[in-house]
């Protein structure tokens, strides 16, 4: 199977029990760039909220504890990250500095490595916060901290060094020309030594161009005290990309999606337009599925081998067997056995389940629906708290007519039963195994197996009535003209 790149750095050996690492994950800001009712921290990528991804890393990377720093829409923040984690809260935004303090009265006393990052890094792997913890350990340093190279780093504080060694890092804000010359940026993702890491903090000031508490002040404060701080290259720019305005997060959610389908076809998946395919986090995909371009695979769907899916189909949060062919087409929820054809422009709802070799043909829409193996609704159709029946065949315009406008009702309808093109069967009501429905038909009661129901009126004609309706008609017409 194939899995999502979170998943596989879980496997990293395991951090001596005797050593506990914990991350503080700064989530607070108001973040006004972002232009949104929606916390950014909150905001949708590849399947999770952004600093979701962040927390996983932290997880996979083997964090022992993580403390979320909220502020801006905390609760809704707490909501929508979930109970996983600790919150703390920084009640007025007073700089990264102020935030990490917020989480003082639950790690102070914290012994081991304390990862400080911000929530809005979704792109960092768990392997680049395993190396920070691994090497703050194994050297000892107040600090290990990321830094990465680029030709404009806008935006960034920029690390300076002397004969080579860091020694701070000077924000934008603060930075001359020749600080801002340089093309080392900090992305501030740092593993401290947690009793020097409050020790630091407790000398920070405010002194500087947004009178606000630094997180990056420490690096400065610590080199001053003769402590080592040991700086260590991202392996990519990309990894350490912040998040702070919508054309940001569409590069970040193109370059996690980028990520992701490589993951899928190196383990086995043709995907025929990666450009113009998305594939959540927590989606498996089997070996030889061909994915075609249009398709969006959300989160919680599973996908079996050779399967071929789309163009144009959207996949929520269902199972898909081995073998299927879904084509233009919906499936929200939904559970579907080996050797199930869907589409085009299928609806399949939640709770909708189809056995083997099911057929669900064009603009039919189904929902709290089990068709047995082999039945089928090839056009047209409505089919909505159900029963379907081994082998039974649904023509054309078949309705359940499920809901009275207060309550939801149930068609059960047997194995290898014929219902007739335009039939609208009346819940709740069953038809037998065998039975036989004519078509036309408006069905109301239950139908017994192997019987033949016919609901509809006989045909009245009336010779030459159509002829004389319309030469009245035109006769009216012209006397009007008159």
């Amino acid at each position: 199977m194939s899995v999502s790149p979170g998943a596989v750095e879980a496997g990293l050996p395991s951090i001596p029990a005797t050593i506990r690492p914990a991350a503080i994950i700064m989530a607070a800001g108001k973040s006004t760039r972002m232009k949104s009712k929606t916390p950014k921290p909150l905001h949708p990528l590849c399947g999770l909220p952004m600093t979701a991804h962040v927390i996983r890393a932290c997880r996979a990377a083997g964090v022992d504890r993580i403390v979320v720093v909220v502020g801006h829409e905390g609760d809704a923040v707490k909501a929508g990250l979930g109970p996983d984690v600790e919150y703390a809260v920084q009640k007025q935004q007073r700089g990264t500095g102020d935030a990490i303090l917020a989480a003082r009265e639950l790690l102070g006393l914290w012994s081991g490595p304390i990862l400080a990052l911000a929530g809005d890094v979704p792109l960092l792997p768990a392997s680049s916060l395993r190396k920070l913890i691994e090497t703050q350990i194994e050297t000892g340093s107040a600090a290990v901290m990321l830094t990465a190279i680029m030709d404009d780093p806008t935006g960034y504080g920029r690390v300076v060094r002397e004969a080579g060694r860091v020694v701070r890092i000077v924000e934008q804000k603060d930075a001359s020309a020749d600080v801002l010359a340089l093309k080392e940026w900090n992305p501030s993702i740092y593993a401290f030594d947690g009793p020097k890491l409050w020790s630091a903090l407790d000398r920070v000031d405010s002194n500087n161009a947004a009178g606000e508490l630094y997180l990056t002040s420490t690096i400065g404060i610590l080199v001053e005290q003769g402590e080592s701080v040991v700086p260590i290259p991202a392996a990519s720019s990309q990894d350490a990309l912040g998040v702070n305005t919508r054309v940001e997060l569409a590069e970040a959610d193109g370059l996690m999606h980028a990520r992701l389908l490589r993951e899928h076809m190196l383990a086995g998946v043709s995907i025929v337009d990666p450009t113009n395919t998305y594939v959540d986090v927590d989606v498996t995909i089997g070996q030889d599925t061909v994915i075609e371009p249009g398709c969006f695979l959300l989160r919680g769907t599973s996908i079996g081998e050779e399967c071929r899916i789309g163009p144009g189909t959207r996949i929520e949060a269902s199972t898909v067997g081995p073998r299927c062919r879904i084509l233009l087409s919906q499936v929200v929820e939904s559970w579907l056995d080996e050797g199930v054809k869907v589409g085009p422009f299928a609806n399949l709802r939640p709770k909708t389940r189809l056995g083997r070799n099911v057929k669900i043909g064009d603009f039919v829409e189904t929902k709290n629906a089990v068709f047995a193996a082999g039945a089928q609704a090839s056009h047209l159709s409505y089919i909505g708290d159900a029963e379907v029946g081994e082998g039974s065949n649904l023509g054309a315009g078949t309705i359940t007519c499920n809901y009275d406008g207060y309550h939801k009702f149930k068609t059960v309808i047997g194995s290898h039963a014929f219902i007739g093109s335009h039939s609208t069967l009346v819940a709740p009501v069953t038809i037998g195994d065998g039975a036989f429905l004519a078509a036309g038909s408006a069905i109301t009661c239950s139908v017994p197996a192997d019987a033949m129901a016919i609901a509809r009126c006989r045909p009245t004609i009336k010779e030459r009535w159509a002829a004389e309706y319309h030469a009245q008609k035109r006769a009216e017409k012209a006397q009007k003209e008159v």
